[in-house]
């Protein structure tokens, strides 16, 4: 039996205080990611905030269904950036320009403070593979407008964007049809 004393404190009621912006991170080998990141895009967007989102490795070209819905009918400014899975590309320096170029946007639109809720959407990927460095991230996150939350999706998210977060949630995979051979679904997947 553990001694009541040596349980960690960490769950103790803290006094409750409103905070400006959050910094959520959803990582792990687990689907859901982007789901759960694009379910709070609803709930922000149901509470009249402006929103943006900034897909770092889904392209234009994918027209996947969240984008659809978020831009036209629900006002969100979306961009899809990037250039595709990394193992599919001809180009990996221009994958690496155009993961850079995303970078740029991205941290002009959360310096800003236009928009309440910012979604870097698998930016993790570029920074783990050296193509955005994760300390200019991780800064301009700190040091955005104190109104602006951050979500960050991807596996594997850095220990300093884990460290900068409010709330990390970690999705784990325990079982996945595509490990069954079943190909991604229109409504289910994208």
């Amino acid at each position: 039996m553990t001694d009541p004393s040596e349980v960690p404190t960490h769950h103790e009621n803290p006094e409750r205080r409103r905070a400006n912006g959050l910094v959520i991170v959803n990582t792990g080998d687990g689907k859901g990611k982007s789901t759960a990141a694009f379910g709070m895009v609803m709930r922000a967007v149901a509470r009249g905030w402006r929103v943006a989102v900034v897909q770092f490795i889904k392209s234009g070209k994918w027209h996947v269904g969240e984008e659809k819905v978020c831009k036209e009918q629900l006002g969100v400014d979306w961009w899809a950036i990037g250039e595709g899975f990394s193992w599919d590309s001809e180009d990996l320096s221009q994958d690496e320009a155009v993961a850079r170029a995303a970078w740029d946007h991205a941290r002009s639109v959360i310096g800003a403070g236009e928009h309440q809720l910012v979604v870097l959407d698998e930016v993790t990927y570029p920074v783990n593979w050296g193509w955005i460095d994760g300390a200019d991230v991780v800064e301009a996150i700190r040091a955005r407008p104190a109104k602006v939350n951050v979500v960050i999706t991807g596996r594997d998210a850095p220990e300093a964007l884990v460290d900068l977060a409010d709330t990390v949630t970690e999705m784990r995979k325990v079982k996945h049809a595509y490990d069954t051979g079943v190909m991604a679904q229109k409504g289910i997947d994208y």
